[in-house]
């Protein structure tokens, strides 16, 4: 098993369980006791767990980057503010790409007084935009993947070779400058680097916690995103750093 898999696996336990044994995951995973420890020391230095004696639980909270369905609970206003300024960019008759997420969610709850299209693969944003008259919807089809609301496989991985969009709304679980963009499962990564190569415009909606923080896999780097939508609380030195790269920013505002 490659090492990228067992932290897939470590994180799923520590999802389902909140703490994780040293002992267990040796024998789960058909490894020594030693590489466990090694492996929890390597994913603590990420900031995704906090190793304990004899094993690992959660990071503190205002460190955590994971499970992501707590985040993803987390900072509505924030998100709102996001997708408030998300929905300025489009112009009516565009085709959008939206990726599953909080985020992206938020923004589809606004679309509705313009026509536009919408491709996702995420069923939660599909069903906010059942029934709006002026939203023209495709989903892509696939396999949820877990408590996941987003479709995975061959089905999407097909579409997304032949077709083009005016602009891709997505997001990632960390955010680093110079790691790159990150996420915490494989599957994942196929999927972003497909739906950043479809389209016109790439724009990463990423609240600014998520800014400086390393997942588990990168599938991108900052230079592949045109554009960023974010909120004022971003930290003075990240945003001077955004500045000189020339990255185009946009800061919600909030109160």
């Amino acid at each position: 098993m490659l090492s990228v898999e067992r932290y897939e696996t470590i994180l799923e336990q520590l999802d389902k369980h909140k703490i994780i044994k040293v002992s267990e995951l040796s024998k789960e995973l058909g490894v020594t006791e030693k590489t466990i420890r090694i492996d929890l020391e390597t994913l603590e230095q990420k900031g995704l767990l906090k190793r304990i004696h004899g094993g690992a639980v959660l990071q503190e909270e205002e460190r955590r980057i994971f499970p992501v369905d707590e985040r993803q609970s987390k900072h509505n206003d924030v998100k709102q503010a996001i997708a408030i300024e998300a929905i300025k960019l489009i112009e009516p008759g565009e085709t959008i790409l939206m990726d599953g997420g909080s985020t992206t969610l938020a923004v589809a709850r606004l679309l509705g007084d313009f026509p536009v299209t919408v491709i996702t693969n995420d069923i939660k944003i599909a069903n906010e935009l059942l029934n709006k008259e002026k939203v023209q919807l495709m989903v892509l089809g696939g396999t949820r993947i877990g408590t996941s609301s987003s479709l995975f496989g061959p089905e999407s991985s097909d579409l997304l070779k032949r077709i083009r969009v005016n602009r891709l709304f997505f997001g990632a679980t960390g955010i680093s400058l110079e790691h790159g963009l990150t996420v915490l499962n494989s599957l994942h990564v196929d999927w972003k680097q497909q739906i950043i190569r479809c389209a016109d415009c790439v724009t990463l909606l990423a609240d600014s916690t998520k800014f400086e923080k390393v997942g588990l896999i990168r599938f991108a780097s900052i230079e592949d995103v045109d554009e960023i939508i974010t909120d004022s609380k971003l930290e003075v030195d990240v945003r001077n750093k955004l500045t000189k790269m020339g990255k185009r920013t946009t800061y919600a505002e909030m109160n």
